[in-house]
């Protein structure tokens, strides 16, 4: 039988399907005569939250939003739902003159500006994180997979976190903050990293072990509950689910569905097999923590750390390993084609790479700084409803060799 968190809502559901999926994604609001967020929700925005009832919720500041996912049994419907909220989120904002974007940091937003959005738990997050709440303008992806066993989630989060800079690699779509470049492909957890309880998790010897670090933080009064802890992946508090939290908010609904996917046939495959990764270590962590770096500054075209081959490795060869390592496990969950739309990501760039080229080709054709980032937020404002063709997915042959071919030498030992 399925233990409860001693820590969770009585209302936790004690069973669920295993590797059922949820997404939630944030976005910003953006008036698109200035090309700036809205300094206070649109009201059909704020109409459409409907106090927590529905997809669409409040985030932090007034000029984000965000939309969630039911569970869903394939990724086709996530994939269906997620375009269907962009284009109501969208259609409703237009009326008044806004659009949303989905990015990690909005390439012109002020943070100094913002407003934060007036409901208790917000109010509570901004009297303790002061001017690092009102910094906070950034907005993310999150995927939930049920995991039913609680042990195995708590044992996962560990297991999983030298995969997660990988993942951040392929969502990263925000090289700009407060009007300027960055340098870094994905600056918001250089932004959302000044809060407390971020990062990646701490490792933890049992489900009693991470009990006693929530229930001490609670009794001490330093958090209300669980959801206070704002790791890069975590056991959820609300759902029966291990959420991955790393992931800037995905431009192309396409690139977030294809994470997605690895990342839950990533959880089936380590369910499976109990031995991959199994109790690592304090190296683990740090080179996995070296990772994350590498993958916020240089996105797609830098490197890994690979531990078991002590050697670097490009994203290519990172993400081919992911593949051979969960292909079995992805075919199974019917998602192996969205996996694999992770290869198209790496071929044309990231959000991140696209912002980028589009900000340089205008200055090049002689647009000012300011000039340019409108292109840029134009860009985004249109590839987030959808507007802009997609790119091809990869050919069906594809999907037959990663099924055909054996599993490169090393593959089951190698993380990124």
């Amino acid at each position: 039988m399925t233990r409860r968190l001693s820590h969770s809502p009585v209302s936790l559901p004690a069973q669920s399907s295993p590797y059922t999926i949820g997404i939630e994604e944030e976005y910003f609001i953006t008036d698109r005569e200035t090309r700036d967020t809205c300094q206070k929700m649109p009201a059909a925005l704020a109409q459409a939250c409907g106090g927590g009832r529905g997809p669409f919720e409040r985030e932090l500041l007034q000029s984000q939003i965000e939309a969630v996912t039911p569970p869903c049994e394939d990724l086709a419907e996530a994939q269906a739902l997620l375009t269907r909220y962009r284009a109501r989120l969208n259609a409703l904002a237009s009326e008044q003159g806004f659009g949303i974007l989905a990015a990690g940091a909005h390439p012109k937003a002020i943070w100094s500006r913002q407003r934060p959005t007036d409901a208790a738990r917000y109010r509570a997050v901004m009297r303790e994180l002061q001017m690092l709440g009102q910094r906070n303008m950034v907005c993310g992806m999150h995927v939930h997979v049920a995991v039913p066993d609680v042990d195995a989630r708590v044992a996962l989060m560990a297991r999983i976190t030298p995969f997660l800079p990988l993942f951040l690699a392929l969502s990263t779509s925000s090289p700009f903050w407060q009007g300027r470049k960055t340098g870094l492909m994905g600056y918001r957890l250089a932004s959302y990293d000044e809060l407390p309880r971020t990062g990646l998790p701490e490792f933890f010897d049992s489900l009693a072990d991470y009990d006693t670090y929530i229930e001490s933080m609670v009794a001490a009064g330093a958090i209300k509950n669980a959801s206070y802890v704002w790791w890069a992946i975590r056991p959820s508090l609300r759902h029966p689910t291990l959420e991955l939290r790393i992931a800037d908010s995905c431009t192309r609904v396409e690139d977030a569905i294809a994470i997605a996917a690895l990342y839950r046939a990533l959880v089936r495959k380590m369910v499976r097999d109990e031995t991959l990764n199994a109790n690592p270590g304090s190296a683990s962590r740090a080179i996995a923590v070296e990772n994350k770096w590498r993958a916020q500054r240089y996105g797609l075209r830098g490197s890994f750390i690979n531990e078991r081959r002590r050697r670097a490795q490009s994203m290519t060869e990172a993400l081919d390993d992911l593949i051979d390592l969960v292909g079995e496990d992805a075919e199974a969950l019917g998602c192996l084609q969205q996996a694999l739309w992770a290869r198209a990501i790496v071929e044309r760039g990231a959000s991140a790479d696209s912002q980028l080229a589009i900000f340089d080709a205008a200055r090049t054709g002689g647009a000012s700084k300011a000039e340019a980032l409108d292109a840029v937020v134009d860009w985004l404002l249109a590839a987030t409803s959808g507007a802009i063709a997609r790119e091809d997915r990869p050919a069906p042959s594809a999907l037959r060799r990663d099924l055909a071919d054996p599993p490169r030498r090393g593959a089951e030992q190698a993380c990124a």
